[in-house]
């Protein structure tokens, strides 16, 4: 029997501390599908999400987070046009100067008014998902 599982991933919304606001760093994509998206990728076999997501963080801004709380799973099946995935997704803090690396074509750090409106698979939803937990202490309800 040959089964077809979704691919667990992870989404790390990294906070910058040491800047006004805390503003959210962003990456623009360089593999398709390409726009703006929350940093994150695959969790590898034998690892866990949590070391995932500190790796990927790095991988792809070059930033050493500190992951403050599991946030959502976000699991629609039409998220990634690629294939079938689900997000584990992270509110995560970090100081410094980030740098695009990896799958990471550049990246911005924006604050929740000016998001780029071009963002891949549902980081509306997750966005949204955050500015509403950030700014009213609303979770995401399960739907």
């Amino acid at each position: 029997m040959n089964y077809r599982n979704p691919a667990p991933t992870v989404d790390i919304i990294i906070e910058l501390i040491d800047r006004p606001g805390r503003p959210i760093v962003l990456i623009e994509r360089k593999n398709e599908p390409f726009g703006w998206a929350i940093p994150g990728g695959f969790v590898d076999y034998g690892e866990s999400i949590e070391t995932a997501a500190i790796r990927e963080a790095e991988e792809e801004v070059s930033l050493k987070v500190e992951l403050i709380e599991q946030f959502y799973v976000y699991s629609d099946p039409q998220r990634d046009p690629r294939q079938h995935t689900l997000a584990i997704a992270f509110i995560a803090v970090a100081k410094g100067k980030p740098v695009a690396a990896d799958d990471a074509e550049n990246l911005g750090i924006f604050n929740q008014w000016d998001l780029p409106s071009n963002l891949c698979f549902d980081h509306h939803r997750i966005m949204n998902d955050y500015w509403n937990y950030r700014n009213y202490g609303f979770k995401p309800k399960i739907k």
